[in-house]
């Protein structure tokens, strides 16, 4: 004989899986995690991979905030890029500079996608003294491009 709880819930021997019945769990990162997003439903990476490309460099050399791309990045290259401006703030700081804008050109930007969704790419950029290399990883989640890796070589 099986008794109720005071709630009205049943009690421990009649819930679902006692019964028989498969007990499903719930997931909460299906409903409220990223959801992932083809190629297909997201536009061109292009100007992004540019924009972004601008940003990480201006933000290294002090001239933008990192906040501003925060929308576009994860957690973790936030995490990376911040290392990355404390230590550029630290160098122009033992030098005696100041912050100022970097005078360079987006050149060629090589765009490969490994799958659905993903998109990886290296854009050269040309400065006065030296050339270098920024990679991007981007990844389609929640209906737009963000940025799961950025490197800049």
């Amino acid at each position: 004989m099986s008794t109720a709880l005071p709630e009205g819930r049943p009690a421990p021997d009649e819930t679902p899986a006692a019964q028989g019945s498969p007990k499903t769990r719930f997931d909460s990162e299906e409903f409220f995690g990223h959801q992932p997003a083809s190629s297909s439903a997201l536009p061109a990476p292009t100007p992004l991979l540019e924009n972004l490309t601008r940003c990480v460099i201006e933000i290294l050399a002090g001239a933008r905030d990192l906040e501003q791309i925060s929308r576009w990045v994860t957690d973790d290259v936030y995490r990376h890029l911040l290392k990355r401006v404390v230590l550029s703030a630290r160098a122009r700081q033992a030098k005696g500079q100041t912050p100022a804008r970097p005078t360079f050109s987006i050149g060629s930007t090589s765009i490969c996608e490994p799958r659905d969704g993903v998109v990886e790419a290296v854009t050269i950029v040309r400065g006065r003294a030296r050339t270098r290399a920024v990679a991007i990883r981007l990844e389609g989640m929640d209906s737009r491009w963000r940025a799961t890796a950025i490197n800049v070589l």
